[in-house]
């Protein structure tokens, strides 16, 4: 094989593979896009964590993973502090939802789950959880 058509395949690779990483990197956004129904399972998940747990740190935390999913970084009790399980699936299943019907049961379970948190008390935190978690099982 001489020099001249090793370096044209050798450059054909290279083009396609720089090709297939351009293809990659548009698809990306596409699959980081909102989620909402997703977002809504995920807080769902941690409402049931929530409502399982033993003292109330646990329960608050859970909590919080909960009302992060459903608000989003920009939402009414947002903590920073808190694990957001819903950082790469949008902007909190609010914010990215298009279907006021479904918005306004995310915003019930969003308040719910706030109470939680405020509650002081183990029963009444885990209370707050376990209606969290029925409100948002209503969207299946």
């Amino acid at each position: 094989m001489t020099g001249s058509k090793r370096l044209s395949r050798t450059s054909f690779r290279a083009g396609a593979q720089l090709l297939a990483a351009a293809a990659l990197l548009a698809w990306l956004p596409q699959a980081a896009s909102a989620d909402s129904a997703s977002e809504a399972v995920t807080a769902a998940t941690h409402a049931n964590l929530a409502a399982a747990g033993k003292d109330i740190g646990t329960v608050h935390t859970h909590l919080h993973h909960t009302l992060n999913c459903l608000v989003g970084p920009k939402g009414e009790g947002f903590d920073k502090a808190a694990i957001n399980p819903c950082a790469n699936a949008g902007n909190g299943a609010i914010p990215d939802s298009k279907d006021a019907a479904k918005t306004k049961v995310l915003e019930d379970a969003a308040t719910l789950a706030r109470g939680g948190i405020a509650a002081t008390d183990l029963a009444a935190a885990q209370k707050a959880a376990h209606e969290t978690e029925a409100k948002l099982k209503t969207l299946k």
